[in-house]
């Protein structure tokens, strides 16, 4: 895990490998979230995370850059083996995963299915190409905000 985390850098990294069409939203966040803050994490995570673009397999529901956010956040604060509902690993990784879909909700009129912020025209250059990789840019941030505070990691803006 890195000492301090460049938020700029690590928002701009995700936004950059997916406006390139080096990965979609998902895999831009998790990519991002590696290769800035844990480097530990295994790169197939980013494979792992292959299937959510496109509102999870194509069917334009739950946005993929939150999909990309809350498997980083998984991977870092989840479970790893069968254990209760009270297990405390399993409770934080669900408020935590809970917290970063809220703050895209909130900032986005309450939604997060992928089809309605992109009024069917997903993947389609220009303005809603951008919009897609700003909220990718958005939920990498706030990603690496919920881990810099989780594991009180000092950050750059």
């Amino acid at each position: 895990m890195e000492k301090i985390i460049n938020l700029k850098k690590t928002r701009e990294d995700a936004e950059k490998v997916y406006r390139e069409g080096g990965f979609y939203c998902s895999e831009a966040v998790v990519s991002s979230i590696r290769d800035n803050i844990a480097p530990e994490m295994p790169e197939a995570l980013i494979a792992a995370a292959g299937g959510f673009p496109v509102g999870v397999g194509r069917a334009r529901c739950l946005c993929g850059a939150v999909s990309g956010g809350v498997i980083a956040l998984g991977y870092l604060f989840g479970r790893t083996a069968p254990s209760t509902a009270e297990d405390p690993k399993s409770v934080n990784a669900i408020k935590l995963a809970g917290e970063l879909q809220d703050s895209f909700r909130k900032a986005h009129d309450g939604v997060l299915c992928c089809h309605i912020h992109t009024k069917g025209e997903y993947m389609k250059a220009g303005k809603l190409q951008e919009q897609c990789i700003a909220f990718t840019g958005e939920i990498t941030e706030k990603t690496a905000k919920i881990i810099a505070r989780e594991f009180n990691i000092e950050v750059q803006e």
